[in-house]
């Protein structure tokens, strides 16, 4: 009986998660498809909200990947910089080499082998098991 209770927890929960990609799907799609420079901290709305939905299996991968982004967008913050138009060969007057080491150690963490495979990861649990990609295309 406790075994029945707890896969029905867990399929509970995978089907909540489930329905948070699908409802995510166009936007997330239309965020990372439009090709901002700031795309992916655009998108860091939505990954929180399919973080708390996802299943137990899957908090690491998206704590990995959630860290990152919070990690790049505070150092943007810190530094005053706008995402959306930084430019790190053509960096904004008056950063100092403190801030463009701390954006540019958040921006390799970002593009590091442990984010893009914990992204790559609950991307394909979402392709198998919800039969939904998070990216469009």
């Amino acid at each position: 009986m406790a075994v029945a209770v707890v896969a029905g927890g867990c399929a509970d929960q995978q089907e909540k998660y489930c329905d948070a990609v699908k409802d995510h799907q166009q936007e997330l799609g239309e965020v990372l498809g439009g090709g901002a420079p700031d795309a992916l901290l655009q998108a860091l709305p939505i990954f929180e909200d399919l973080a708390d939905e996802a299943p137990d299996d899957l908090r690491d991968e998206w704590k990995t990947v959630i860290d990152a982004l919070e990690g790049l967008r505070r150092a943007l913050e810190d530094a005053g910089v706008d995402p959306a138009t930084y430019d790190r060969d053509h960096p904004p007057d008056g950063l100092s080499q403190d801030e463009q080491e701390a954006i540019d150690a958040a921006a390799r963490r970002l593009a590091g082998q442990d984010t893009v495979t914990a992204f790559s990861g609950v991307d394909q649990q979402a392709k198998d098991v919800c039969g939904t990609p998070l990216q469009m295309g």
